[in-house]
């Protein structure tokens, strides 16, 4: 342990974000990093308690409580301390195989349950990741490494997101040759597409996946598997396939003139439109090529990370207004005695977006407990307002669960040319689960021969992350992917030492 006292010397400090009217006039991210003392005075911070609970990935009532891959939190907090940046890398690359994606859009599962939260203010240690894994990169430290000895074994893996990414990555260390197959144009699949630049730069993906096509691992895009390219020819060419293609199939909304109405999207199609523009046009927007929110009231429904991102992407459009519809009542401020520490804290969130949403229109952008009952339009189709309706918590008499239902005479029309949805995922897409035959659990999710694994039905065939799991976070879809290579590896060479 460093510093002892640390935690009692030194108060929580947290990179300083760009002021919410000024970072809307850009999409690029607007946090500047602590100074290099300043840094190490928070690693100082770190307890290195008896129990690291931030390390733990626990399950507790439900929720996870602590770091999913395991990352060795204090170890490396104490060599930032130290300012042994280098040897902090090889700590922090023992167990994460893209700290630099987890360190920006990771809601920070390990802070949440740091022993210095229970009584005062968690370690701040996504600032301290962040610091090591730009540090490895401005000096060499993260450079390629392929392997030394290969196999003779192929394996390709279906989809380029977090979870395919790193099942390719560490097969490819162990010395197999991984072909990455991605439907879109680019690689990087939520990462690159599901989350607004200016949560993550793109060019920190296009960084890594770099250094892995140096490091031996071959990339194809514009493949969708499953349609333009068929599975069993996929099946006889390589040793092993991993399906890692996502959670894509968007929760739609059943209201009164859902069908009929011009201006309504799935929030996905709305963040991927305005990527591809900037992408495109040197990270400007242009008219005709994105869903624009320009001179619109915009309603979103949803109250997630998702919804969130629509917000702050809208304003950046110049939206008239913007809305967020929670179906669920408002967290509490603090958290209730039902939810303790080191649990997940179930309380209220105000996120990047709210909070611009709240410098630019004067209030918090959410109505809680209400949902959409239909959707008008004018006299050309195009979508006009909304009519909403009030929610209330009662227990259904048939199934005994408890559900949200609308209470009549709350009724609402607000203005609404644009309406995006993102209201969560249900499951795999059905025509890649049928070009390959696996079986699927009732969520559509694609089902394991076994309990914790990640063998399919067929023979093999494997998968993980969200397609795996259902609709998850980026650092599990990471864990998945891991956990099935090492299971891929030992079916492919008997023994595995991942």
């Amino acid at each position: 342990m460093g510093k002892p006292t640390g935690f009692l010397d030194y108060n929580r400090v947290e990179a300083a974000a760009v002021k919410p009217l000024e970072r809307i006039k850009n999409f690029n991210e607007f946090h500047e990093p602590l100074s290099k003392e300043e840094q190490q005075r928070q690693g100082a911070r770190c307890m290195d308690c008896g129990v690291p609970f931030c390390q733990s990935g626990m399950t507790i009532k439900g929720m996870t409580s602590g770091c999913p891959l395991n990352n060795l939190i204090p170890e490396w907090n104490e060599l930032v301390y130290q300012g042994n940046y280098e040897m902090a890398y090889k700590r922090l690359h023992k167990t994460s195989n893209f700290p630099e994606f987890t360190c920006k859009v990771c809601p920070g599962l390990c802070e949440k349950a740091c022993t210095c939260g229970l009584n005062g203010d968690a370690v701040s240690t996504k600032e301290n990741e962040k610091a090591i894994i730009e540090f490895a990169y401005a000096n060499g430290l993260a450079d390629a490494k392929p392997p030394q000895v290969r196999t003779g074994k192929s394996v390709a893996v279906i989809g380029s997101g977090p979870s395919g990414l790193a099942v390719a990555d560490q097969l490819n260390k162990r010395g197999h040759k991984v072909t990455v197959y991605e439907r879109n144009d680019n690689v990087g699949g939520l990462l690159r597409y599901g989350i607004p630049n200016m949560k993550l730069e793109k060019q920190v993906i296009d960084r890594k996946v770099k250094i892995m096509e140096e490091e031996g691992i071959s990339f194809i895009v514009n493949a969708n598997v499953g349609a333009d390219i068929k599975a069993k020819d996929l099946t006889s060419k390589y040793d092993a396939v991993v399906l890692c293609c996502g959670s894509s199939n968007p929760r739609d909304i059943d209201a009164v003139g859902r069908k009929d109405a011009k201006g309504i999207y799935f929030a996905l199609d709305f963040l991927t439109s305005t990527t591809k523009c900037l992408w495109a046009n040197n990270m400007k927007l242009v008219e005709g090529q994105y869903i624009s929110a320009k001179d619109k009231d915009v309603v979103i429904i949803g109250g997630g990370d998702t919804g969130n991102d629509c917000v702050g992407t809208s304003i950046r459009h110049g939206c008239k207004s913007v809305t967020q519809l929670e179906m669920m009542p408002k967290a509490p401020d603090v958290r209730a005695e039902s939810n303790p520490w080191p649990q997940w804290p179930l309380v209220c969130k105000t996120d990047y977006g709210q909070e611009e949403a709240i410098a630019k229109f004067g209030h918090d952008p959410r109505i809680y407990t209400t949902t959409v009952k239909e959707f008008k339009t004018d006299k050309n189709g195009n979508l006009k307002s909304l009519i909403l309706v009030s929610l209330e918590s009662k227990v259904d008499k048939k199934s005994g669960r408890r559900m949200m239902v609308p209470v009549e005479g709350t009724e609402k029309e607000i203005p609404c040319q644009l309406c995006l949805i993102a209201a969560g995922f249900l499951g795999s897409e059905k025509y890649v689960t049928d070009a390959f035959k696996v079986e699927v659990d009732a969520r559509t999710n694609v089902a394991a021969s076994k309990p914790n694994g990640f063998a399919t039905s067929v023979k093999k065939v494997f998968t993980a992350g969200d397609m795996h799991t259902g609709q998850s976070l980026v650092v599990k879809a990471i864990r998945q992917g891991r956990d099935c290579a090492r299971e891929v590896d030992e079916y492919l060479m008997g023994y595995t030492n991942l």
